[in-house]
């Protein structure tokens, strides 16, 4: 149920359904149903015609009706009547710098605003209590309408009356006497009835969507490793924290075969679907290139190693992907039985390599990211990890988290909580680190934030 209404000055005149003039204290009524119904049959969108609506492809200034004022007596009692027995809501109930009291209520569409006021007894804003308030409500069902607020102790003039042109009417007063019209016609009912078949396919059609993004997170999730590895001298762990549904960001262990392993942490251009799909592609094109290490004999590194590994993979990620898209990519080869690693940092955030005695050694980017360029150039850098080192590999979520003053985590905080929580499993570092981010910044997460901590154990 909406509201509508038409305010005169006080000696105006307006003009009849016949074509004459008509004083306001006289048929009121009749003007303002000529004037919806006109409103209606001319609007180029009749639904926005009896109601406010805000249409998001609208460029103008947004402009609706704001408070329509009734004068009444007694604020409070007022208020129970409209909350309780006409069940309106609440609006606004504030004190104003004078001192009096800003109370507004709403029918239950929240389209329109009442303003009860309650002037002092000598204005001539009391005067105007206990008369017509020229305020019109619009419902779909009078006749249910009628029968429930009498229920509640209403005050109805006369019974519904039929109208020309399809329109019912009755009136009814408040509880110092302003008398309303409701008022229903068969364009509103049909108009709703439209409405309610649109929003419940509407409703399905988001219920439907938001499963879809659930089966796609699960699809997801279940693309990163549902396991640690077991390794003899590395502890292992990773946490992937998504900012919506699905997300770009990847993180993998890959078993390269005879004691080797690949660590792995990426992050795709874009957001959100189109973002996860790529996500997915470069997942299956490092899975399928793995059989590029299976193949070679064993050495301690077998040479050309991870070079030609990722140079396949860029390839493939090029000849799949749209020209503008990409993606950042930290890989290392770990030799479990010797504790050394190959890496390249493929335009990602500098891994971090927290050295026993404390020390951090930043793993700078060695090539450009995946996916520009079919010829592509590698660059790889080579470290012998000692026991208790920690590698941290992560995304760029993590650091460029923004608080409440917009400050980034940046690398210096990670450091330092990194440092802090040194002596935790790669778990509880892991976890620890997550918190640290999350505390930090606890509004709405933007971005991915994505870890990988292996600390060495020696043998």
């Amino acid at each position: 149920m909406g509201g509508v209404s038409w305010h005169y000055q006080k000696d105006e005149k307006l003009p009849t359904e016949g074509g004459g003039e008509r004083h306001p204290s006289k048929g009121w009524f009749w003007v303002l149903y000529l004037r919806i119904i006109a409103l209606m049959e001319t609007s180029s969108n009749v639904r926005q015609a009896p109601r406010c609506s805000f249409s998001p492809d609208r460029h103008d200034t947004y402009l609706r009706l704001g408070t329509v004022t009734v004068f009444v007596r007694d604020q409070e009692r007022s208020l129970r009547f409209y909350l309780d027995q006409l069940g309106f809501g609440l609006a606004f109930d504030d004190q104003l710098p004078t001192g009096g009291r800003w109370l507004a209520v709403s029918p239950p569409d929240g389209t329109a605003l009442l303003g009860l006021e309650a002037p002092k007894p000598d204005s001539e804003e009391y005067k105007l209590i206990g008369r017509p308030t020229q305020i019109a409500f619009l419902t779909e069902d009078i006749l249910a309408k009628v029968d429930e607020w009498r229920q509640r102790g209403v005050r109805f003039h006369h019974q519904p009356q039929e109208q020309s042109g399809g329109a019912t009417s009755a009136t009814f007063e408040d509880v110092d006497g302003n008398s309303f019209t409701l008022l229903a016609f068969d364009k509103l009912t049909r108009e709703i009835e439209a409405q309610r078949r649109a929003h419940a396919e509407r409703w399905e059609s988001e219920t439907r969507a938001i499963r879809e993004l659930e089966i796609a997170k699960e699809t997801q999730a279940r693309l990163l490793p549902q396991a640690m590895p077991t390794l003899q001298t590395l502890d292992c762990h990773a946490i992937c924290l998504q900012a919506r549904h699905v997300g770009g960001d990847y993180y993998d262990f890959l078993d390269l075969g005879q004691a080797r392993h690949g660590l792995v942490v990426a992050d795709v251009s874009g957001k959100g679907i189109a973002a996860a799909l790529l996500m997915a592609n470069l997942q299956a094109h490092m899975h399928n290139v793995c059989g590029t290490y299976w193949n070679r004999p064993y050495t301690p590194f077998a040479l050309g190693q991870p070079e030609r590994f990722l140079q396949t993979v860029n390839r493939l990620f090029y000849e799949n992907t749209d020209e503008n898209f990409y993606a950042t990519l930290f890989f290392a080869e770990y030799d479990d039985n010797t504790r050394q690693f190959r890496y390249a940092n493929c335009g990602h955030p500098p891994a971090l390599l927290l050295c026993a005695g404390n020390e951090i050694e930043r793993l700078d980017s060695t090539s450009s990211v995946l996916g520009l360029s079919r010829a592509w150039e590698c660059g790889v850098g080579e470290r012998r990890l000692s026991p208790g080192d920690i590698l941290v590999l992560y995304t760029d979520g993590v650091t460029e988290s923004l608080n409440d003053e917009g400050e980034e985590f940046g690398e210096p905080r990670l450091i330092e909580a990194l440092k802090r929580h040194r002596d935790k499993s790669a778990e509880e570092l892991l976890r620890s680190l997550a918190r640290d981010v999350r505390q930090f910044s606890p509004q709405d997460q933007h971005d991915d934030i994505t870890l990988v901590a292996a600390r060495c154990t020696g043998i």
